[in-house]
């Protein structure tokens, strides 16, 4: 039995309608995810399953999203041992508490090419930090990420499957794992 931390990529699924948290759990326990929990009402599912990779699980939610809500959403999954690694890979970890919602991660399904930070860095502004750890990409920013030139540059059509976290929820997600 393996935990996996899945992160869906939106939980909006149309004008005023959002995804439930304990309609997600109720799909991954359809599925045959045991033990499944959430974290904050933003798409964070902690689950038990024995499926072979982070592959067929992502697979295997994506599917069943789109049967029980109707929309298709992309879904990042790792393993304890994955999200670890990504946890303790934060290379912006020395910035206080109070900064953590400026620290973010694009946790990816396939991971960047080497070349993305410095391509996306001459797009920043404002002093914005940009690093690759192990082909998800992190970034600091100064002020509020929401109002960042460089999100135009972030989205799924330009880097390819993907979503984000900040460092708030990547630690809540760790303390889950680990308790």
């Amino acid at each position: 039995m393996t935990v996996y931390i899945a992160l869906l990529h939106s939980i909006i699924l149309g004008a005023g309608r959002r995804v439930v948290m304990a309609d997600l759990r109720a799909t991954a326990d359809r599925i045959g995810f045991r033990s499944p929990r959430t974290l904050v009402a933003t798409g964070n599912l902690v689950f038990e399953s024995d499926h072979g990779s982070a592959a067929e699980v992502e697979n295997a939610l994506e599917q069943a999203f789109a049967e029980d809500f109707g929309k298709p959403v992309d879904i990042i999954a790792r393993t304890t041992e994955d999200w670890l690694a990504l946890d303790a890979g934060n290379p912006f970890r020395a910035a206080s508490d109070a900064e953590a919602q400026n620290i973010v991660v694009r946790v990816m399904r396939a991971p960047l090419a080497d070349d993305i930070p410095s391509t996306l860095q001459r797009r920043s502004s404002g002093g914005e930090q940009i690093r690759l750890v192990n082909g998800d990409l992190w970034i600091h920013f100064p002020g509020k990420p929401s109002e960042s030139k460089l999100l135009s540059a972030l989205t799924t059509k330009r880097l390819g499957p993907g979503t984000f976290r900040n460092w708030n929820t990547v630690r809540g997600l760790t303390d889950m794992i680990k308790a």
